[in-house]
């Protein structure tokens, strides 16, 4: 009934919504941002790594002193002077966020807060679900804007059951003021070789509509021995900044194969040592294969000089194929692992609408939103494993087998596997920022009604399995003060919401007695104070911040919402360029994490895996006055201890990584020329650098070896 009421609903509130005048804030991206925009975007802050702020869910782009959360906006420039390869590469400068793999594949899985966020779970200019899932290529983004804490009022649950720490939206890459034509070349590692055009005309009497193109390609061995990457990634965006019409739409193609990726191990009791950084543990026959096209169009109109009304709509098309053969390791290195095969097909739509107006009553002056989205999905798998004998290998020294037959437990074909999963959220959104003292005082209010339905199917036969259905309300409430315009005193409680579980047939071998059942949705808990400061060059923000997440057990063979995770922390970040030439961005995070009602109360009080206890980053770039165009940078990141199983009796050790890199800029022959050459992990350490990041699992990633990128880029 709601979905048939959401339009509706946007729209009475339209026809209700008084006239009031629009509060505009004009700033640089290159040009504007409206405060509360759907589509303009917020400047680049002094050193341009980051964003003056960044989109803040249904309020649209915010001020980063004007957002009652902790948030950060990596620029586009970042990830090109550090030539990112992809979206992790760029969250490896925040100290929040660590980067891991998805269980039993190759997807990339950011922990933040001490929760994963999958990447299926990320937004792509605010909309869920039209992502490629596994690996999203650095050349189609102009932003990566890292919300921490709990959404669910602000972009509604995420699909894929995730973000309970934090989330992460993409912005897509817009046409600057002026022509851009610019081509780079490089080298990654071994030999793996990249291209890329970069292309951008504004058109119009005022530059009103700009259009960008990205091409990029990668071929090769990087440093890891025999592990094979192809990526085609083709990126086309078109955008209109008008006074009263506002709009943006993204095309996506991305082809990523790999061949022999190294799998992540799963350890069989203590942590056998670290190989080789460089080696290569994975069967030669395996590899990971997707391919995905994926589009997003967002459009804003200002009904009045009080009045703005959005609408987003995008999709997803995705193939993916893998051939897997993820191993267990013994203390020695001994290795045992069997073949596991499987096809997915996924088509993605979601929407978004809404209306923001603002007016005054007396001294307040309120900004008001409604705002209501869907995502609809469909997927379809098949799986097929070889005997769970398997077939035994070593860590340190690998030994290829020849490929098992994949015949010995199987679901659907995997030429042509049967629908499998459908998903359908939606919600509906409402919200009051009230503003008080002239705008010193910002109160906050606001609440989402989601409703949450899954239906499985068999593999085999395509009928229904299983069916779920639930609603949720999740409320928010945060504050904002400004003391003086330097500074930013925040507070905020906000919810999680994650689907219902539902009730397995057996535990341990016993029945269970609601064997079958949906349980409600999960609702996490999230209470954070902080403070911000802006000094014009320089800035940054201290938080306070606890987050719960509730999980299920069986308990006298009742499947039940029963366990909880608890998760209590201090957060410092900074950011800016204190003095020309120098910028400095990073941070540390200190997380106390714990588990609390766990079953017969064994594991109360214990870390949950995967979760340090500190972690910090420290990045510097020094333009050298004595040569023009000369800039040199060094990076640090480091993880503390993080528990390697539930009982706290094995523990991976603390672990340092040092990047450093070099960059010169020119003219040659007139035209401008930037040679980056970067080296990652320095020291050439060879280190586990995560646990899981799958809830309950404790595979271990082996870290990059010493990798060199090379790159030259010109303008013409």
């Amino acid at each position: 009934m709601l979905r048939s009421l959401l339009l509706a609903s946007c729209c009475a509130t339209v026809l209700a919504a008084p006239a009031i005048a629009q509060d505009s804030e004009p700033t640089e991206l290159d040009e504007v941002i409206v405060t509360g925009s759907q589509v303009t975007l917020t400047a680049p802050y002094a050193g341009g790594q980051v964003a003056r702020g960044g989109r803040v869910g249904l309020f649209g782009a915010l001020h980063t002193m004007d957002t009652p959360f902790a948030t950060t906006s990596y620029t586009e420039d970042l990830a090109r002077n550090q030539q990112a390869r992809g979206v992790g590469d760029v969250l490896q400068n925040d100290p929040a966020v660590r980067v891991s793999k998805g269980f039993g594949n190759f997807q990339e899985l950011y922990v933040i807060r001490g929760f994963p966020v999958y990447s299926d779970d990320m937004t792509y200019n605010g909309l869920y679900g039209i992502l490629p899932r596994q690996f999203v290529a650095a050349e189609f983004l102009e932003r990566v804007e890292v919300f921490h804490g709990a959404t669910a009022f602000l972009n509604g649950a995420a699909p894929g059951g995730s973000g309970v720490g934090g989330a992460f939206n993409l912005t897509p890459k817009r046409a600057p003021n002026a022509p851009l034509n610019r081509l780079t070349a490089g080298v990654d590692g071994e030999s793996e070789l990249y291209l890329a055009a970069d292309l951008a005309r504004r058109f119009g009497a005022d530059g009103d509509w700009g259009g960008r193109l990205n091409i990029a390609r990668r071929d090769g061995e990087a440093g890891i021995e025999g592990e094979d990457r192809q990526l085609t990634a083709i990126g086309l965006g078109l955008d209109r900044r008008g006074d009263r019409a506002r709009f943006s739409a993204d095309l996506g193609y991305q082809d990523h194969h790999i061949d022999a990726p190294r799998p992540s191990v799963t350890p069989a009791g203590a942590v056998p040592a670290a190989p080789s950084s460089d080696g290569n543990y994975a069967q030669p026959w395996t590899y990971t294969d997707e391919e995905q096209l994926f589009g997003v169009a967002r459009g804003e109109f200002d009904l009045s000089d009080r009045v703005s009304a959005w609408a987003a709509f995008g999709g997803r098309q995705g193939r993916e194929a893998n051939v897997l053969a993820n191993p267990t390791a013994q203390p020695n290195g001994t290795l045992s692992a069997y073949r596991f095969d499987n096809a997915r097909e996924d088509t993605v739509w979601s929407g978004d609408v809404g209306i923001r107006a603002e007016l005054t009553t007396g001294p307040v002056a309120h900004r008001l939103v409604a705002s209501a989205s869907q995502v609809q999905s469909k997927s379809r798998n098949a799986y097929a494993f070889s005997n769970f004998g398997g077939f035994a290998s070593d860590l340190y020294a690998p030994v290829a087998v020849a490929p098992p037959a994949a015949n010995f437990f199987t679901g659907g074909d995997l030429s042509n596997p049967n629908v499998t999963e459908r998903v359908d959220n939606a919600s509906l959104a409402l919200a009051d920022m009230m503003a008080f003292m002239d705008g010193r005082l910002i109160v906050t209010a606001g609440v989402r009604y989601q409703e949450i339905e899954t239906r499985s199917y068999d593999y085999n036969s395509g009928t229904l399995v299983s069916a779920y259905a639930g609603d949720a309300v999740t409320p928010v409430f945060a504050v904002v003060y400004r003391p003086i315009q330097q500074v930013s005193l925040y507070a905020n409680y906000a919810e999680a919401l994650i689907p219902g579980q539902i009730a397995p047939a057996l535990s341990g071998g016993v029945p269970v007695t609601n064997a079958g059942e949906a349980l409600s949705p999960f609702r996490g808990e999230q209470v954070e104070v902080g403070l911000k400061y802006d000094l014009g060059r320089f800035g940054g923000s201290v938080s306070l911040f606890r987050s719960t997440l509730p999980s299920a057990y069986v308990d006298n063979n009742v499947f039940a919402a029963n366990g909880e995770q608890e998760n209590s922390g201090v957060e410092i970040a900074f950011f800016g360029e204190p003095r020309d030439g120098l910028r400095l961005l990073g941070g540390w995070t200190w997380l106390d994490a714990e588990m609390t009602r766990t079953a017969g109360g064994t594991l109360d009080g214990n870390r949950p895996i995967g979760t340090p206890e500190l972690q910090g980053n420290l990045n510097v770039e020094w333009d050298v006055p004595q040569l023009a165009g000369l800039t040199l940078e060094g990076r640090l990141v480091y993880t503390g201890e993080q528990p390697v199983n539930a009982a706290n009796t094995v523990a991976l050790s603390s672990w340092t990584r040092f990047d450093a890199g070099v960059r010169y800029a020119a003219d040659i022959a007139g035209r401008p020329v930037t040679l980056r050459a970067r080296i990652e992990n320095l020291a050439d350490e060879d280190q586990w650098v995560a646990v899981g990041g799958y809830p309950g699992a404790n595979y271990l990633t082996l870290g990059a070896p010493r990798t060199l990128r090379l790159s030259l880029s010109t303008d013409f």
